[in-house]
């Protein structure tokens, strides 16, 4: 399996990357952010791949972090999610942003990327969430770890609800009540996370 690929760009476009390694040029397909990140061609570049070996193909696909990396193929896991709904996740978001929306359950977020209706954005949340949980707690995300297990939790999750319902997003209601004491009442949360919700407004 192709691991890696270390040498000069010499060709870019908004999806793929062309790079010369040992005097073949290596082509992988590259998501939106990777692709606005890659530098002038001509210069050396490093990229994390993943190999996906299908009968009919054998395609490269190229990312600048690790994370990212790890995250399409978490992504791509899912039954019905090809790469192509992949990398249009993770050129709509960071893979950072991406886990959060997840773990924070906020599947209408995620219909922001090309392809994905709400349907699908739900089957990813559930699927995943838990998934998404254990790979924070294993990275040391502590910020992601906090909002599954806020969302997780009976009265936290109670508060996201009330929250959501004042009209903030899933992902910033679950990330407000995820950094407070799960201990505390409800209405004691709601009322600690709109001050904070406030203050970032």
């Amino acid at each position: 399996m192709i691991a890696s690929l270390h040498g000069k760009l010499i060709a870019k476009d908004l999806n793929s990357a062309v790079v010369e390694c040992g005097g073949v040029g290596m082509k992988c397909f590259v998501t939106g952010i990777t692709a606005a990140s890659l530098p002038a061609l001509g210069n050396e570049v490093f990229l994390y791949t993943f190999l996906s070996v299908r009968e009919d193909a054998l395609d490269l696909y190229g990312f600048l972090t690790a994370q990212e990396m790890e995250t399409f193929k978490l992504i791509t896991s899912v039954n019905g999610v090809g790469a192509k709904i992949g990398l249009a996740l993770l050129s709509q978001f960071q893979s950072d942003r991406l886990l959060l929306l997840i773990a924070g359950n906020d599947a209408k977020s995620l219909t922001a990327a090309t392809g994905v209706g709400i349907k699908l954005a739900q089957r990813i949340v559930l699927e995943l969430k838990d998934k998404v949980g254990v790979m924070a707690k294993e990275q040391g995300m502590e910020e992601i770890a906090a909002v599954g297990n806020a969302v997780a939790a009976s009265n936290t999750g109670e508060a996201i609800e009330a929250l959501a319902s004042l009209g903030f997003s899933q992902s910033e209601a679950s990330l407000a009540v995820g950094r407070l004491d799960p201990a505390l009442p409800t209405d004691q949360l709601i009322k600690l996370a709109l001050k904070s919700l406030s203050r970032r407004a």
